[in-house]
């Protein structure tokens, strides 16, 4: 079941096509990773997921449903580029943006009271925005993408800025909201990020996409099949020859009790293991490096 399904999308401004045919599902309740280099297409397939702009091709549904000019109020969006009125007070400025979602006054109040005091900030509400730190602004910019409660959260580098302990704040409240069934896209171009949240990605590049799937699948698929092996004691001597002779193996990188090596089939790891065991050689480890996200992703788009 997907929260949100893009059919066969399409983008064009003037001789540009910024989202050329793009289709994915997000599954409901995933952190979901919209991945790209910079002027990949991510911003616009955003702008048109939110109602922003209109595809020139293509259908968009959000939880089973045509978006409409309701969607918005189920869609909670932080963009990189951040939106506050500086000369409006705190308080004032969410009561105004919580009731463009659709929160009566009452709710509206009751969601920022709940806020302020979870983020320990009840005395900020006469506070004009322009008085606030950047990080202070991240947060009253966290709250009015969240304050409606929306079913389909979109965080566009959403850490961008951020000091380590304001970071760790929002981390922990996406986690939480995820926890609770919250269906969140993470748009970024910091791969470690993604590496540590998404479960699912979808990788954009000059329009198109390129990649997609769960991220444990798209890293076996990448896989070198490189093994590494700490160890202790003496290597047989015949370690050497025995690589050059036998194809199953290379030695990639060998240093004082570590080696590297890529296997050519399956049992040549443990054919490997058996014959280092029997030399004497004592193993500690022995663990299969898999691609990083980073690395996938320079690879694809090199490639493409």
């Amino acid at each position: 079941m997907s929260i949100l399904k893009l059919e066969n999308v399409v983008k064009r401004y003037e001789n540009h096509t910024a989202v050329d045919h793009v289709s994915f599902e997000v599954p409901k309740g995933s952190i979901f990773g919209l991945l790209g280099p910079n002027g990949a297409g991510k911003t616009s397939l955003i702008r048109i997921i939110t109602t922003i702009t209109g595809a020139d091709e293509g259908t968009v549904f959000l939880d089973g449903q045509r978006i409409n000019s309701d969607s918005p109020s189920h869609i909670g969006y932080m963009p990189e580029e951040r939106g506050l009125y500086k000369k409006m007070k705190v308080g004032e400025h969410l009561m105004y943006l919580a009731q463009l979602k659709g929160l009566s006054k009452s709710k509206s109040k009751e969601q920022i009271d709940y806020w302020f005091e979870k983020f320990d900030i009840t005395d900020w509400w006469d506070k004009k925005v322009e008085e606030l730190s950047k990080g202070m602004q991240q947060k009253i910019q966290f709250i009015a993408t969240v304050i409606h409660q929306p079913k389909l959260l979109i965080l566009d580098e959403p850490f961008s800025g951020l000091d380590p302990i304001n970071t760790n704040l929002i981390k922990a409240e996406i986690d939480e909201m995820h926890r609770n069934g919250t269906s969140i896209i993470f748009s970024t171009h910091r791969m470690e990020q993604v590496e540590e949240v998404c479960e699912h990605i979808v990788l954009i590049n000059n329009g198109k996409k390129i990649l997609e799937g769960q991220v444990a699948e798209i890293k076996d698929q990448f896989k070198d099949n490189l093994f590494k092996i700490t160890y202790s004691g003496a290597l047989p001597s015949d370690m050497d020859t025995m690589a050059d002779a036998d194809e199953s193996f290379k030695i990639v990188d060998r240093k004082e009790g570590e080696l590297t090596v890529q296997v050519a089939v399956a049992d040549a790891s443990n054919n490997l293991l058996n014959h280092l065991m029997r030399s004497g050689v004592h193993i500690h480890s022995f663990n299969e490096i898999l691609p990083t996200l980073n690395e996938i992703f320079i690879k694809q788009v090199g490639e493409n």
